[in-house]
């Protein structure tokens, strides 16, 4: 007896397993005018994404953040040596 009620209930939770296994249907629906605008919108918005990140991508492999400290860095030390003799000869023109 008591074999049988274990072997009942163990199919009574097989029984509710599998159910819930089952996947329910999905209705097709045919798409609206909203839902082709939001795709399309979508995909366009995708597109650009990819095509700035592909961009960017090209960009860091010219290694332009280097060129351009670089071309700062000599600027820079240009102008502030410029900037010295102006300062000097200035101050020469005021204080002789």
């Amino acid at each position: 007896m008591n074999k049988l009620l274990v072997i009942t209930v163990l199919v009574a939770l097989f029984a509710l397993s599998a159910e819930s296994f089952r996947l329910p249907r999905q209705a097709q629906e045919e798409a609206g005018t909203l839902s082709k605008i939001t795709d399309t919108v979508k995909s366009y918005y995708d597109t650009a994404v990819n095509t700035a990140s592909e961009y960017l991508e090209s960009i860091k492999g010219l290694k332009l953040e280097e060129k351009a400290k670089d071309l700062y860095t000599d600027t820079s030390s240009a102008v502030s040596t410029y900037f010295g003799i102006m300062q000097d000869q200035i101050y020469h023109i005021f204080y002789p």
